[in-house]
C-alpha cells in the first residue's frame, strides 16, 4: 500500500472529507486528493502533519514495502518505547501484566462467543 492508499483509508476510517483534512494540514482539498491519486507525494513536513491528524506515526504512513506495519497507534508506539528504556526487572514486571490481561480479554471475548 503506497501513501495515497493509506491518506485514502486512514482518511475514510475518520469519515472525513478532503477538505477536512486539508483544513486540519493546512493545505486544499485538490492537493490531498493529488497526494490520495499518487500525483504527489507530500513533503516530509506535511507527512508529518497528515500522520499528526491522523495520531498515527510518520512511520506507519509512509510505510510502502507492502509488508504490514506493526503499530498504527501512535500513543501505543509511544508506550512501548517507554518500556523498552526501563529497567530489565521494571520491563519483565510490567511484560508480566500486560500478558496476564491480555489472556483475561481474551478468555473473556471467547466466553462471550461462547454465549
Amino acid at each position: 500500500m503506497n501513501i495515497g492508499e493509506r491518506i485514502i483509508k486512514l482518511r475514510k476510517e475518520k469519515s472525513w472529507s478532503q477538505n477536512d483534512l486539508a483544513k486540519m494540514v493546512g493545505t486544499s482539498g485538490p492537493i490531498i486528493g493529488r497526494y490520495e491519486r499518487g500525483e504527489m507525494v507530500p513533503s516530509v513536513d506535511v507527512a508529518k502533519k497528515l500522520a499528526d491528524a491522523f495520531s498515527t506515526t510518520l512511520d506507519f504512513l509512509v510505510d510502502d514495502t507492502g509488508r504490514q506495519s506493526d503499530i498504527k497507534d501512535k500513543s501505543l508506539l509511544n508506550r512501548i518505547v517507554e518500556i523498552e528504556h526501563l529497567d530489565q526487572e521494571d520491563k519483565k514486571t510490567i511484560l508480566h501484566v500486560i500478558d496476564s490481561l491480555l489472556r483475561d480479554a481474551k478468555a473473556k471475548k471467547t466466553y462471550a462467543m461462547q454465549l
